[in-house]
């Protein structure tokens, strides 16, 4: 009897140790770099070739015809990013088939994995998963019975794959930088302007300002290493909804940073590039979750330093309503990077505006922060 106590005691503890570890399992870290993606799926050809729906037309990307299951999903996925000063995707792919899937690969930091079965499935499916396998990791499944099915899926949902992958790039880094700020700048920012933005450390406080009409400008600049990025955040007067228009804002913008950014060759000035490039506008969304009240828009394109040196790149742009004070909020990351690949160094700068908070965001103060 005692013999058989004591095995059930064993079992238990047993059963119960399994279940703390398997809530509490620690996951190794995701393998690969920012913006790749394993991309794990059959290559077969397609019955007729597909009409590239995400090719940039603009004279110098090279289209390759899309003729199987997996050039699809690079036409997408791996597409030239608009808005930029020389051609770079989106992603990065590595494609694998379903049978090389192994233990090796599972870690990898993004990974699509698309299963195509007409014996398991007889309609599209998906899900997304994170922390599967690794940490961070984002994970998009996709079932579906044929290849009809699945083509028909991607044409209308690739892009908005493409965007969560993107999404799940931007909370890694803004959680990062969350973790390493520069405090002092944040604390000046609410202090004087009543907005919370994850500055981070590298980024040095340069301007405080407040120019004609009540717009009110705080500047921040990264160039410690090779490359120069700028964090400006201007407020002005909410007076009409059409101050979130594309022209409006243009506007705007070529004002506030033609006053506050220049050239070393007195007279110049920041603007917005609309010879080569010309800006475009979406719905702005945000990463967390919002009671409803988030309203904003995003702008892309390209900048350039009028009357002065040879000198642009690319910026992006989040501007929001404060409904608390009636003004609306633009946050703005601008990059040079002259001779550099420019991808993963303006979508970590462009990680910063989804941090934006408005007054009634903001979380109570610290009182140890201001001692």
């Amino acid at each position: 009897m005692k013999k058989t106590v004591f095995f059930i005691a064993i079992l238990v503890c047993g059963l119960g140790l399994q279940s703390c570890l398997d809530k509490g399992r620690t996951l190794t870290s995701a393998t690969g770099t920012i913006y790749e993606c394993l991309v794990v799926m059959p290559d077969r050809g397609l019955e007729a070739e597909v009409t590239n729906p995400w090719a940039v037309n603009n004279g110098n990307g090279y289209t390759e015809p899309v003729t199987s299951t997996y050039k699809l999903v690079s036409a997408c996925m791996s597409a030239d990013m608009s808005h930029m000063p020389q051609v770079e995707p989106y992603f990065h792919l590595t494609l694998a088939q379903p049978v090389a899937f192994d233990d090796f690969l599972k870690p990898t930091r993004n990974i699509l994995i698309v299963d195509i079965n007409e014996s398991k499935y007889t309609t599209v499916k998906c899900k997304v998963s994170t922390d599967v396998w690794s940490t961070p990791q984002a994970v998009y499944r996709i079932q579906a019975p044929n290849d009809t099915a699945f083509v028909s899926y991607w044409l209308a949902h690739g892009t908005e794959i493409r965007q969560w992958f993107i999404d799940q790039e931007m909370l890694r880094q803004a959680s990062f930088y969350r973790r390493m700020p520069n405090q002092e700048a944040i604390d000046r920012l609410r202090d004087r302007h009543q907005y919370g933005l994850a500055i981070p450390e590298d980024y040095t406080f340069v301007e405080d300002t407040v120019l004609q009409n009540d717009i009110r400008v705080f500047l921040c600049c990264d160039n410690k290493g090779p490359m120069t990025r700028y964090l400006v955040l201007y407020s002005y007067p909410y007076t009409d909804s059409k101050q979130f228009e594309l022209e409006p804002l243009n506007a705007m913008r070529d004002s506030v940073l033609g006053q506050v950014i220049s050239g070393q060759t007195a007279g110049s000035y920041v603007g917005t590039e609309y010879k080569e490039d010309q800006p475009e506008l979406r719905a702005l969304t945000s990463l967390y979750d919002s009671d409803g009240g988030f309203y904003g828009v995003e702008v892309r394109g390209l900048w350039k330093l009028y009357k002065g040196e040879a000198m642009g790149g690319a910026y992006v742009s989040h501007s929001r309503l404060d409904q608390v004070n009636a003004r609306v909020v633009t946050v703005e990351s601008m990059l040079f990077a002259p001779g550099q690949k420019k991808r993963n160094a303006l979508r970590q700068a462009e990680a910063i505006l989804y941090t934006l908070q408005m007054p009634n965001e903001l979380p109570a103060k610290n009182p140890e922060s201001t001692k």
